[in-house]
Protein backbone atom coordinates (compact mmCIF):
# COMPACT_ATOMS: atom_id res chain seq x y z
CA UNK A 1 0.00 0.00 0.00
CA UNK A 2 0.98 3.25 -0.77
CA UNK A 3 1.44 6.23 1.64
CA UNK A 4 -0.76 9.22 1.15
CA UNK A 5 1.47 12.27 -0.05
CA UNK A 6 0.97 15.60 0.95
CA UNK A 7 2.95 18.96 0.43
CA UNK A 8 3.17 22.02 3.09
CA UNK A 9 4.72 24.63 3.20
CA UNK A 10 7.47 24.98 5.99
CA UNK A 11 8.27 28.18 8.57
CA UNK A 12 12.00 26.81 8.91
CA UNK A 13 14.07 24.02 8.41
CA UNK A 14 17.14 23.78 10.73
CA UNK A 15 15.96 22.25 14.18
CA UNK A 16 18.46 22.90 17.24
CA UNK A 17 19.77 20.03 17.69
CA UNK A 18 18.92 17.86 21.62
CA UNK A 19 19.05 15.08 23.72
CA UNK A 20 20.24 12.19 21.78
CA UNK A 21 21.38 14.50 19.17
CA UNK A 22 22.82 16.90 21.68
CA UNK A 23 26.28 17.03 19.62
CA UNK A 24 24.45 18.41 16.62
CA UNK A 25 24.02 22.24 16.53
CA UNK A 26 20.82 21.14 14.12
CA UNK A 27 18.75 18.31 12.74
CA UNK A 28 16.79 18.63 9.59
CA UNK A 29 14.06 16.34 8.21
CA UNK A 30 12.90 17.42 4.40
CA UNK A 31 10.42 14.83 4.93
CA UNK A 32 7.60 14.51 7.62
CA UNK A 33 6.95 10.65 7.88
CA UNK A 34 8.67 7.34 6.39
CA UNK A 35 7.46 5.65 4.13
CA UNK A 36 9.49 2.49 4.99
CA UNK A 37 7.55 2.38 8.39
CA UNK A 38 9.97 0.06 10.37
CA UNK A 39 8.15 -1.90 13.21
CA UNK A 40 10.85 -0.82 16.09
CA UNK A 41 11.10 2.75 14.87
CA UNK A 42 11.06 5.50 17.92
CA UNK A 43 9.38 7.93 16.19
CA UNK A 44 6.55 5.96 16.18
CA UNK A 45 5.64 7.35 19.61
CA UNK A 46 6.74 10.62 19.04
CA UNK A 47 3.91 13.57 18.98
CA UNK A 48 4.28 13.94 15.44
CA UNK A 49 3.04 9.95 14.64
CA UNK A 50 1.24 9.64 18.17
CA UNK A 51 -1.13 13.23 16.99
CA UNK A 52 -1.82 11.56 13.37
CA UNK A 53 -5.37 10.22 12.37
CA UNK A 54 -2.89 7.69 9.51
CA UNK A 55 -0.66 4.94 10.90
CA UNK A 56 3.54 5.37 10.77
CA UNK A 57 4.16 4.67 7.07
CA UNK A 58 1.22 5.19 5.78
CA UNK A 59 2.01 8.96 5.14
CA UNK A 60 4.63 11.29 3.93
CA UNK A 61 4.69 15.15 4.20
CA UNK A 62 7.23 16.87 1.76
CA UNK A 63 8.45 20.17 3.12
CA UNK A 64 8.40 21.81 -0.26
CA UNK A 65 10.36 25.26 0.41
CA UNK A 66 13.18 22.94 2.30
CA UNK A 67 15.82 24.07 -0.05
CA UNK A 68 15.43 27.86 0.08
CA UNK A 69 14.77 27.61 4.07
CA UNK A 70 18.34 25.92 3.87
CA UNK A 71 20.05 28.41 1.93
CA UNK A 72 19.03 30.89 4.46
CA UNK A 73 19.20 29.55 7.24
CA UNK A 74 22.57 27.99 7.30
CA UNK A 75 23.78 31.51 7.16
CA UNK A 76 22.30 32.60 9.66
CA UNK A 77 23.28 29.86 11.79
CA UNK A 78 26.45 30.52 11.25
CA UNK A 79 26.69 34.09 12.40
CA UNK A 80 26.13 32.15 16.21
CA UNK A 81 28.96 29.37 15.61
CA UNK A 82 29.42 26.45 13.65
CA UNK A 83 26.87 24.05 11.79
CA UNK A 84 26.77 20.80 12.28
CA UNK A 85 23.71 18.80 10.77
CA UNK A 86 21.60 15.38 11.46
CA UNK A 87 19.98 14.37 8.27
CA UNK A 88 17.47 13.47 9.13
CA UNK A 89 16.39 12.36 13.07
CA UNK A 90 12.74 11.56 12.49
CA UNK A 91 12.04 10.67 8.77
CA UNK A 92 14.69 8.91 6.00
CA UNK A 93 15.67 11.20 3.56
CA UNK A 94 16.15 8.66 0.80
CA UNK A 95 12.11 7.55 1.18
CA UNK A 96 10.67 6.46 -2.17
CA UNK A 97 9.13 9.51 -2.68
CA UNK A 98 12.65 10.95 -2.74
CA UNK A 99 13.14 9.47 -6.35
CA UNK A 100 10.08 11.52 -7.71
CA UNK A 101 10.70 15.35 -5.58
CA UNK A 102 14.41 14.90 -5.41
CA UNK A 103 14.32 17.18 -2.63
CA UNK A 104 17.10 15.74 -0.39
CA UNK A 105 19.20 16.22 -3.69
CA UNK A 106 17.94 19.64 -4.00
CA UNK A 107 19.69 20.58 0.11
CA UNK A 108 22.67 18.81 -0.73
CA UNK A 109 23.14 21.39 -3.70
CA UNK A 110 22.36 24.17 -1.50
CA UNK A 111 24.73 22.84 0.89
CA UNK A 112 27.70 22.46 -1.82
CA UNK A 113 27.33 25.78 -2.02
CA UNK A 114 26.44 26.85 1.10
CA UNK A 115 28.34 23.78 3.34
CA UNK A 116 27.98 23.65 6.72
CA UNK A 117 31.19 22.43 9.09
CA UNK A 118 29.67 19.03 9.08
CA UNK A 119 27.01 16.50 7.66
CA UNK A 120 25.80 13.64 8.98
CA UNK A 121 23.51 11.91 6.75
CA UNK A 122 21.31 8.91 7.98
CA UNK A 123 19.74 6.64 6.20
CA UNK A 124 18.61 3.02 5.02
CA UNK A 125 18.24 3.36 1.08
CA UNK A 126 20.84 2.41 -1.35
CA UNK A 127 19.22 5.46 -3.78
CA UNK A 128 22.03 7.46 -1.45
CA UNK A 129 24.58 6.39 -4.14
CA UNK A 130 22.68 8.41 -6.68
CA UNK A 131 24.08 11.69 -5.08
CA UNK A 132 27.86 10.76 -4.88
CA UNK A 133 28.55 13.68 -7.26
CA UNK A 134 27.67 15.74 -4.63
CA UNK A 135 28.83 13.94 -1.89
CA UNK A 136 32.33 14.13 -3.03
CA UNK A 137 32.15 17.94 -3.29
CA UNK A 138 31.31 17.94 0.48
CA UNK A 139 34.04 15.92 1.00
CA UNK A 140 35.41 15.56 4.70
CA UNK A 141 32.47 17.96 5.89
CA UNK A 142 30.08 14.67 5.24
CA UNK A 143 29.48 11.69 6.74
CA UNK A 144 26.68 8.41 5.01
CA UNK A 145 25.79 6.55 8.04
CA UNK A 146 23.96 3.09 6.59
CA UNK A 147 21.95 1.60 8.02
CA UNK A 148 22.11 -2.57 8.20
CA UNK A 149 20.96 -3.64 11.45
CA UNK A 150 21.28 -7.20 9.98
CA UNK A 151 22.26 -9.43 7.14
CA UNK A 152 19.42 -11.96 7.15
CA UNK A 153 16.61 -10.99 4.63
CA UNK A 154 14.04 -13.23 6.52
CA UNK A 155 14.94 -11.55 9.93
CA UNK A 156 14.39 -7.49 7.71
CA UNK A 157 10.99 -8.90 6.42
CA UNK A 158 10.14 -9.43 10.15
CA UNK A 159 11.02 -6.38 11.29
CA UNK A 160 11.33 -4.29 8.10
CA UNK A 161 9.17 -5.35 5.12
CA UNK A 162 9.08 -2.19 3.32
CA UNK A 163 12.21 -1.53 3.89
CA UNK A 164 15.23 -1.84 0.74
CA UNK A 165 16.69 -5.31 1.10
CA UNK A 166 19.78 -5.76 2.52
CA UNK A 167 21.96 -6.29 -0.54
CA UNK A 168 21.56 -3.08 -1.88
CA UNK A 169 22.52 -1.68 1.20
CA UNK A 170 25.70 -3.57 1.39
CA UNK A 171 26.24 -2.29 -2.41
CA UNK A 172 25.51 1.10 -1.87
CA UNK A 173 27.87 1.39 0.71
CA UNK A 174 30.54 -0.46 -0.75
CA UNK A 175 30.05 2.22 -3.97
CA UNK A 176 30.61 4.89 -1.17
CA UNK A 177 33.70 3.17 0.34
CA UNK A 178 35.23 3.00 -3.27
CA UNK A 179 34.48 6.46 -3.99
CA UNK A 180 36.13 7.64 -0.92
CA UNK A 181 32.89 9.16 0.53
CA UNK A 182 33.39 9.31 4.21
CA UNK A 183 30.53 6.61 5.26
CA UNK A 184 29.83 4.01 7.83
CA UNK A 185 27.50 0.98 8.50
CA UNK A 186 25.21 1.44 11.45
CA UNK A 187 23.79 -1.71 12.73
CA UNK A 188 21.28 -0.02 14.65
CA UNK A 189 18.77 -1.24 16.23
CA UNK A 190 20.86 -4.51 16.08
CA UNK A 191 18.72 -7.52 14.72
CA UNK A 192 19.21 -11.31 14.82
CA UNK A 193 22.26 -12.02 12.17
CA UNK A 194 24.19 -14.37 10.99
CA UNK A 195 28.24 -15.49 12.56
CA UNK A 196 29.06 -14.34 9.35
CA UNK A 197 27.63 -10.56 9.30
CA UNK A 198 31.67 -9.00 10.33
CA UNK A 199 32.99 -10.61 7.56
CA UNK A 200 30.17 -8.95 5.06
CA UNK A 201 30.14 -5.45 6.62
CA UNK A 202 34.36 -5.45 6.35
CA UNK A 203 33.53 -6.02 2.72
CA UNK A 204 32.03 -2.65 2.53
CA UNK A 205 33.28 -0.23 5.04
CA UNK A 206 35.58 0.55 7.64
CA UNK A 207 33.67 1.70 10.23
CA UNK A 208 30.74 0.16 12.37
CA UNK A 209 28.40 1.75 14.68
CA UNK A 210 26.64 -0.90 16.88
CA UNK A 211 23.15 0.21 18.82
CA UNK A 212 20.67 -1.40 20.16
CA UNK A 213 16.66 -0.95 21.27
CA UNK A 214 17.91 -0.12 25.10
CA UNK A 215 20.42 2.40 24.17
CA UNK A 216 19.46 4.22 21.55
CA UNK A 217 15.36 4.58 21.58
CA UNK A 218 15.80 7.71 23.46
CA UNK A 219 13.98 5.86 26.69
CA UNK A 220 15.98 3.16 28.06
CA UNK A 221 13.65 0.78 25.68
CA UNK A 222 10.52 2.21 27.13
CA UNK A 223 9.93 3.28 23.90
CA UNK A 224 10.41 -0.36 22.18
CA UNK A 225 8.58 -1.71 24.89
CA UNK A 226 5.45 0.06 24.13
CA UNK A 227 5.73 -0.75 20.53
CA UNK A 228 4.94 -4.55 21.17
CA UNK A 229 8.82 -5.58 19.47
CA UNK A 230 9.34 -7.86 22.25
CA UNK A 231 5.74 -10.12 20.85
CA UNK A 232 7.51 -9.72 17.25
CA UNK A 233 10.37 -11.39 19.03
CA UNK A 234 8.45 -13.86 21.06
CA UNK A 235 6.38 -14.42 18.01
CA UNK A 236 9.17 -15.59 15.59
CA UNK A 237 11.20 -17.72 18.15
CA UNK A 238 13.52 -15.05 18.66
CA UNK A 239 13.40 -14.33 22.27
CA UNK A 240 17.27 -14.82 23.01
CA UNK A 241 18.30 -12.11 21.09
CA UNK A 242 15.90 -9.18 23.00
CA UNK A 243 18.49 -8.30 25.57
CA UNK A 244 20.04 -5.52 26.98
CA UNK A 245 23.49 -7.76 26.87
CA UNK A 246 23.07 -9.26 22.44
CA UNK A 247 24.87 -6.30 21.76
CA UNK A 248 28.21 -7.42 23.68
CA UNK A 249 28.03 -10.67 22.01
CA UNK A 250 27.91 -9.19 18.45
CA UNK A 251 30.24 -6.52 19.57
CA UNK A 252 33.16 -9.37 20.19
CA UNK A 253 32.33 -10.87 16.80
CA UNK A 254 33.11 -7.52 15.17
CA UNK A 255 36.27 -7.26 17.41
CA UNK A 256 37.90 -10.48 15.20
CA UNK A 257 37.27 -8.30 12.10
CA UNK A 258 37.53 -4.39 12.88
CA UNK A 259 39.72 -2.70 14.44
CA UNK A 260 38.85 -1.56 17.80
CA UNK A 261 39.28 2.14 17.19
CA UNK A 262 36.68 1.72 13.90
CA UNK A 263 33.67 0.25 16.65
CA UNK A 264 31.68 2.83 17.70
CA UNK A 265 28.56 1.88 20.26
CA UNK A 266 25.30 3.76 20.40
CA UNK A 267 25.45 7.40 20.38
CA UNK A 268 29.16 8.04 19.98
CA UNK A 269 28.82 6.61 16.42
CA UNK A 270 26.71 9.05 15.60
CA UNK A 271 28.42 12.33 16.76
CA UNK A 272 30.90 14.61 14.69
CA UNK A 273 34.03 13.96 14.52
CA UNK A 274 35.28 16.85 16.48
CA UNK A 275 32.76 15.52 19.31
CA UNK A 276 34.20 12.07 19.84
Amino acid sequence: MKPSVQTRTSRSILTKGSGFLHGYSHTLNPYAGCAFGCSYCYVRRMPIALFREEDWGEWVDIKENAVELVKKEIPKARKKGKVSIFMSSSTDPYQPVEYNTGLTRGLLEAMVEEPPDFLFLQTRSPLVSRDIDLLKELGSRVMVSLTIETDLESVRKIFAPSAPPIAARLNALKELRREGIPSQAAIAPLLPCSEEFPDKLSDVTKRITLDDFFMGDGSGGNRTEQLGIRKLFEENGLSDWYDRRTYLKIKKRLEKTFADDAIYISQKGFFPPNQL
